[in-house]
């Protein structure tokens, strides 16, 4: 199987302190791509391993060597990332107002913005992304962005604001609509002018209030796959992408424009070691896609860190193609890396000894200082 991808292969690309880092300028001078740490409550968190600065801004990543593993001579094992927040032992309420508000709020102005958790299973994505039922102040960035979207609409009262929704689930490289089901074999992904891509045949909700989006929320969610292995009871078995389309006019200038924007709020299913989750049959067959995936993800995001490429390769699988112009086209993009900070998993998020890439080894040495 291919080897799963690895956190620090996202912040290689995005570290605000490398030479590998591309021009980040967006809505009001800000940054295009803004990068987040999320570490998983623990009560065995190694804090020997994982360093954060007094800021809150750089971490630094060690790996243990082990002798009984043929570690090669002068193989990396420190690395430290200057980012733009670390999330440690942070609220769903942080979370979402340090990594999402300004990207909501910037969709609503007229910018596409995506919101995308990655990181190994179990280390909380969908916890950070959709949250958790047993109570309301543990919902998690979906449900906190719909809410923030339908109050803004509220307060907007001298413009027309249309909202609707749609909920792409990728699973094994077949694309499903969630508030669809059974028309899978229908929807295609297409370039579009201008950079941008859309899924044919992927239906789209018009929605009034709050109440109405979250209700489609939850019957996507309750379409989801999930499976159980030995790291994670509930892991998400694909990638799964909730849009909300968003077009607005004023009320009060006679020559006005429709302003159209979209926002993108992703949970990628997670990497998987397939030896450490013991998977087999149907669920280790949903692993090597989801690795092989990740693997394709992480090769686009290498090629556009390298600025004398002119092709970057979104058509490898679904996942690239469907996101081109959330990572390589005009959009606010904040990337949530979620950690699993203990011992036993810190090899799943900084170990680079299993990735064959030449050009990820290049950026990994670019990235530290």
């Amino acid at each position: 199987a291919m080897a799963p991808v690895y956190t620090v292969a996202f912040l290689r690309r995005f570290d605000s302190g490398s030479a590998a880092s591309p021009a980040r300028t967006g809505m009001s001078g800000s940054s295009c791509v803004n990068v987040f740490v999320r570490t998983r409550p623990t009560a065995s968190f190694a804090q020997e391993l994982i360093e954060f600065s007094p800021d809150g801004k750089t971490i630094s990543l060690r790996a243990r060597r082990d002798s009984r593993k043929a570690v090669v001579n002068n193989q990396q094992c420190d690395w430290t990332f200057r980012l733009d927040g670390i999330l440690h032992n942070a609220s769903q309420d942080e979370v979402y107002a340090a990594a999402a508000r300004s990207v909501v709020l910037g969709a609503l102005d007229g910018y596409n913005g995506t919101v995308m958790c990655f990181g190994q299973t179990g280390a909380g994505k969908t916890y950070t992304m959709t949250g958790a039922t047993e109570s309301y102040r543990q919902r998690g960035i979906i449900p906190r962005a719909l809410q923030e979207v339908f109050q803004e609409v509220e307060r907007r009262a001298d413009h027309a604001v249309t909202v609707r929704l749609s909920f792409l689930e990728i699973y094994n490289e077949t694309l499903q609509d969630l508030l669809s089901p059974g028309t899978g074999g229908s929807l295609a992904v297409v370039d579009e002018g201008g950079g941008g891509v859309h899924v044919r045949g992927l239906s789209v909700h018009l929605t009034h209030t709050e109440e109405e989006a979250l209700d489609l929320l939850f019957e996507g969610e309750m379409n989801r796959t999930i499976a159980a292995h030995s790291l994670n009871r509930s892991s998400s078995r694909s990638h799964c992408i909730l849009t909300v389309h968003i077009e607005s006019r004023s009320r009060t200038l006679s020559d006005a424009k429709y302003v159209t924007s979209k926002l993108n709020l992703v949970d990628l299913a997670g990497s998987e070691r397939l030896g450490k989750t013991g998977s087999e049959g149907l669920v280790l067959r949903e692993a090597t896609y989801i690795n092989k995936s990740l693997s394709f993800l992480e090769q686009a995001v290498l090629a556009l860190a390298d600025r004398r490429r002119d092709h970057v390769p979104f058509r490898q699988s679904k996942l690239t193609h469907t996101l081109k112009d959330s990572l390589g086209g005009n959009c606010n993009t904040v990337l949530v890396a979620n950690i699993y900070g203990e011992a036993a998993q810190i090899e799943e998020t900084v170990s680079p000894s299993v990735r064959p890439h030449a050009a990820s080894m290049r950026l990994t040495r670019r990235a530290v200082f």
